[in-house]
Formats: structure tokens, sequence, C-alpha cells
């Protein structure tokens, strides 16, 4: 027989060995392939799992596990795209522990193709997602410019839509009262206190220190006796000038201005001390004055409204702006809300400006204002600080080397060339902040 003369052959046969190895070559091939689809299908349902996670997050603390376990699932399925995944299902697991933790489970699997030679006819696949969130807190200074220019294309109403935006981000990432806080600090040449002291709070300086010639009392008031037309009897509008005797104003009839600190005091966060003149925040009554600065709060409908007052007007000081953000974040004149031991806090400056430094306190000269605003920007950062830099920029100026410098990393600077770029990019940052930090 045939068969009986095969096996009683012992001369090499080479076709025959390679028929029987090709069955596990084959076998090994199409397991790597499977095993490639089923990876992939793993891969859709980590993203589906992460989304819904980060969506359910906000919602878990209100819902029973039963509402949370359908709205959920409902959730999952709408975003699952992977036509090679089978039967997946999930669980949720909503926990108050260390200040919150959601956990969503997914599992399915996938028909093979080729591992169905060996005798496997489907894949097992899931993974997992948790959200954690209550050990983190985050607060965020807006330092916004308010300046002139932001009356072109429409930048100052873009800019007031955008912030809006940006708190409703802030305030669906705070499960809790108090997990986000936000200040905001509109600037011009100049930042208005108004709003968190009085002509009469003691971290306010009125008179001059030194051989400086532009402190509020020297420069609003009145001139008599020293002859002349003018400013009153003594021709001048300032005592540098008068001739005669000046009188200077009631400080209740300051504006709410302030410009910067003596320096080196102007690219710090020392908090003011009356036994240090140099520490104190210099009043101006600079006509240009923007909307009054807002300090932390998670009163969202004030912030909101504060957003809605602001108005375009005076000359580009973006170091101000970033320097009282700092200011707010950490030190006094403003009320610091306590950290909670139990907590970690992140910190975050957003500087947004749409031209060139124009003027500050001593200087027209971009270059001398970019220079301190630098030397601001490292210690900013070495305090810990994240720092995100804006540069709105529509008129075709150079883009602003100073905004990114400061920036805190190359992807935290934006430049954008139309107003409704402001809130493309005040979208991105508030995703960027809001998102909670997805572990697993």
């Amino acid at each position: 027989m045939v068969l009986r003369r095969f096996l009683k052959d012992r001369r090499a046969g080479v076709a025959p060995m390679f028929a029987l190895a090709i069955i596990p070559v084959i076998g090994l091939t199409g397991a790597a392939i499977d095993y490639s689809r089923a990876n992939a299908a793993k891969v859709s349902i980590q993203a589906a799992l992460d989304s819904t996670s980060l969506a359910m997050a906000k919602l878990a603390p209100t819902l029973t596990a039963a509402q949370l376990q359908t709205k959920a699932n409902a959730y999952f399925q709408a975003l699952l795209n992977s036509p090679q995944a089978k039967n997946v299902s999930i669980t949720t697991a909503y926990s108050t522990t260390s200040g919150g933790q959601l956990t969503i489970t997914g599992s399915g699997s996938m028909d093979t193709t080729f591992m169905k030679v060996m005798g496997y006819q489907s894949l097992d696949i899931g993974s997992s997602s948790t959200v954690k969130w209550g050990m983190n807190r985050m607060r965020v200074a807006l330092a916004l410019d308010n300046t002139g220019s932001m009356n072109d294309s429409g930048k100052i109403g873009a800019l007031r839509t955008a912030t809006k935006s940006l708190l409703a981000q802030l305030k669906t990432a705070a499960p809790n009262n108090g997990d986000v806080y936000v200040s905001i600090i509109p600037f011009s040449r100049d930042v208005n206190a108004s709003e968190i002291g009085t002509y009469s709070s003691n971290w306010i300086r009125w008179a001059k220190t030194g051989s400086d010639t532009d402190s509020w009392d020297d420069n609003n008031g009145s001139c008599s006796g020293g002859g002349g037309w003018g400013w009153g009897w003594g021709g001048s509008s300032s005592k540098s000038t008068c001739s005669g005797t000046w009188t200077a104003d009631n400080h209740n009839t300051w504006n709410g201005c302030i410009m910067d600190r003596d320096q080196s005091y102007d690219v710090t966060n020392t908090a003011p001390s009356a036994g240090t003149p140099a520490t104190l925040f210099p009043a101006q009554q600079y006509d240009s004055c923007p909307v009054a600065m807002m300090g932390l709060t998670y009163d969202w409908t004030a912030l909101n409204n504060k957003a809605d007052a602001m108005f375009a007007s005076g000359n580009t000081n973006q170091a101000i702006g970033l320097a009282w953000a700092w200011q707010s974040l950490t030190a006094a004149p403003f009320t610091i809300p306590p950290k909670d031991t139990n907590y970690q806090y992140s910190d975050v400056i957003i500087l947004m400006s749409d031209g060139l430094n124009t003027q500050n306190r001593w200087s027209t000269s971009q270059s001398t204002i970019d220079t301190r605003q630098k030397t601001m920007c490292d210690n900013v950062k070495a305090a810990g600080i994240t720092l995100y830099t804006i540069h709105v920029n529509t008129d075709g100026d150079p883009t602003s080397t100073v905004l990114q410098y400061c920036a805190s990393d190359t992807n935290k600077f934006f430049t954008v060339t139309s107003s409704s770029g402001i809130g493309a990019v005040f979208s991105q940052i508030g995703t960027n902040l809001s998102k909670l930090r997805v572990s697993k």
C-alpha cells in the first residue's frame, strides 16, 4: 500500500516536513494578527472609558448607584467606535474615599479569525478608567489686557465671551465649592484696586519715597500764591512746578488706580509693609484706569459680571497685570483663602495681551519694560506657578518674545491672529485645566 511504502521510506523529504510545520506557522502568524485587532479594539474601549469617566465625574456625587450606571452606560455606548468589540459592558464604582474617585470598568470580547484554527473562537478584551479629583485643587489668576487697542477688531467683546466660557469650564471642573478659585486682573498701564481696598488702606502709598516725582500727593492738588494762570493761581498741575503753595487733594478723590511698585519690589510678590514704604503700592490718578480687580473667589456670578464689565482704554503694561495676578494667588493686600493640607494645589496664571509693551511707570521703551517683565516671569515660575501666555496679534506685529519667554513651556504659549481665536485658545487652556486626572 502507498501508506506502508511511505512509512518505510527513509529518504529525506522536505515537502512532508514543511506541510507539517506550516500549521503552527500559520497559527502563530494569525495569532499576531488577531492580537493586533484585539489591541485596537481595546484602545477604542479605553478612549470611550476615559471620556465617560470624565463626563460622569461631575455627576457622580449627585446620582444614585443605579442612576450613575445607567447614564454612564448610555454615554459609553454612544462613544464606543469599534465594530470588532462584541458584547461590551461596563460597571461603575464611585467612592468618596480620599476626596472622591470614580472607576469605570469595561469588558467584552472579539471574534478571532485565524486563531480559530488553534481552537480559540474569541479573545476577551477590556480595560478600566479611574478618575480622581478630590485631592487636587486649583487656583487660577486671569491677567487680561484691557488696553485701548482691544477696541479694535472686536477683541474686547471676544475677550468677555471667552472669559465667561472659561469660567464655565472651571466651574464644571469643581465638584465642590472651593475646589477651584479664580481671580480676574484687568490691566492697562495700571491696575484698579478700588474693590480690594480704600483710600484709607495702609498698603497704599501716597507720598514719594526717595527722589521719585510721581507720587499721588505731588501730582494731584492745587497750587496757590505763586501768581500766573493755569491750574490754581500758581500756574501748575504738580508740586514740582508749583511756584507757590501746593495743597494735595483729599485722598477720597482717588479713582482706584495703582502703578508699578518701586524697583525691585515691582518684580516680586513681597507683601506690603507699612514699615518699609518701598513695599507699598503707589496710588496714581490714571485717566485710563481699567475696571477693578477681583481677588480669588468661587462666586461664579460675580466673576461673570466682572468679565462683562471689562472695557478697553490706555497703554500696555503686561508686567503690572502679571504682578497683581501673582499677588492675588499668594500675598496681601489680597485675602488668600487658606490651603487645606489634605489637598494638593495647582496655582496657574493666564496672561493675555494683544500687543507689545508700550508704557510702565518709568519708561516707554518696549525692551526696557520687557527686561523687567522677564525677571518677574523667572520669579513666578521659580515659585512653582504654571504660566500660560497668549499673544493676540491681529495687527501683524512681531511675535511677542517676552510672552514666549514667560510661558512655563513651549506648549503654554499661544499666538492668535483674530479676535475669534481668543475663545478657541481659552477653551483649549480650560480643557487642560479642568480635565480631571485619569490615573488608570
